[in-house]
């Protein structure tokens, strides 16, 4: 197969005896955990490692690497982290240069994006921009409003945020909505009625090319493609409590009971996941979830010993059985971090890289 260009690299090879195309579709195919080895090689693998065409490669020749990124709030300060697969490790991360409360996450492709948050007690409409092949922040548009509390979504390649901005004139209530195209680098108003602008926003998920946004008293439901709005179902509503995400389809979240459930809009209605009852503890302070490569991964703030506490992960394999219902089991579960006591779990969210 073709690959992009590779002539911006040394014109030594970099393999012997192979064209540099070649040679490039051979590198982008090593793990990425062997790619700290890598870069001892040469300097001309050094350059091929830090390039866009080398995780373009990549790309085109299926060999991403899905990764959970997680972001702790230790003490007033913002901590990142990423937890790598094959080996199963956890990697500290550069913070975002601009701490805040209460940012919106959102990830496109290699990028994570913070959007907006609260810094001395007033909203931003800062958006702070992660590249997870490099490891390096930089500053994007900023949005048109400040937000704090929003909630997002990304379909077709573009980012939604809605809420988290009081409506008290004009500029905030035609901006409550709006959507950022990153080929144009551009944010742009999204037309909203009256009814459904609530200010603060506590879960949001993307279900069959629809942004689902719960807030403090039901929640609404936006379908770009068609630019109609509309309130969330009452069932909906009941059970979802805290950070959910969504895998094959079905939306799940954990409840004030100690269960993972899981509501398929098709169906109206929400089951438990079950076969979980002795592969995790009762309840899960904290529990944050992520779809990672179509697994449910879970974390949760566990007990430590002394001045510090543990975050702990588990992988789910979710099968929907023939009578509908939902069954998990538990591929690995174990402490990944241990950070000081107090800490707390504000978001984790999967990137192919």
């Amino acid at each position: 197969m073709s690959s992009p260009s590779s002539s911006s690299f040394s014109s030594s090879d970099l393999i012997p005896n192979l064209p540099n195309d070649v040679a490039l579709q051979c590198i982008a195919r090593v793990p990425r955990y062997r790619h700290p080895h890598l870069l001892l090689v040469s300097k001309s693998w050094r350059s091929v490692l830090s390039s866009a065409v080398f995780f373009s490669t990549r790309s085109l020749l299926n060999c991403t690497e899905h990764s959970l990124y997680l972001i702790v709030r230790v003490n007033c300060d913002l901590k990142w982290f990423v937890l790598n697969q094959n080996p199963r490790i956890v990697v500290p991360l550069p913070s975002n240069p601009f701490p805040t409360i209460g940012s919106a996450f959102a990830a496109i492709e290699s990028k994570i994006f913070v959007l907006g948050g609260s810094v001395n007690d007033v909203a931003s409409p800062a958006v702070q921009i992660f590249d997870c092949r490099f490891g390096r922040w930089k500053l994007g548009p900023r949005m048109r409003v400040g937000r704090e509390f929003a909630a997002a979504g990304v379909i077709g390649q573009k980012i939604y945020v809605l809420g988290g901005c009081l409506t008290d004139n004009w500029a905030k209530s035609a901006n409550w909505a709006e959507v950022y195209d990153p080929a144009a680098e551009r944010w742009a108003a999204v037309e909203s009625p009256v009814e459904v602008r609530e200010k603060w926003m506590h879960a949001s998920a993307v279900m069959e090319e629809k942004i689902y946004a719960m807030a403090d008293r039901g929640g609404v439901v936006f379908a770009p493609g068609t630019a109609e709005w509309a309130g969330v179902s009452t069932e909906l509503d009941l059970g979802w409590r805290g950070r959910a995400c969504v895998v094959d389809g079905v939306l799940y979240c954990y409840d004030y009971l100690g269960k993972i459930r899981g509501f398929g809009v098709k169906e109206g209605m929400w089951k438990e996941l079950k076969g979980l009852e002795k592969g995790l503890p009762k309840f899960l302070c904290g529990a944050t979830m992520a779809n990672v490569g179509g697994s449910l991964f879970v974390l949760w703030e566990s007990k430590g010993n002394g001045n510090e506490m543990g975050i702990s992960c588990a992988e789910i394999n979710i099968q929907k059985l023939g009578d509908g219902s939902l069954c998990g089991s538990i591929l690995w579960s174990d402490v990944i971090l241990s950070v000081p006591a107090g800490s707390a779990i504000v978001h984790c969210l999967a990137v192919a890289v």
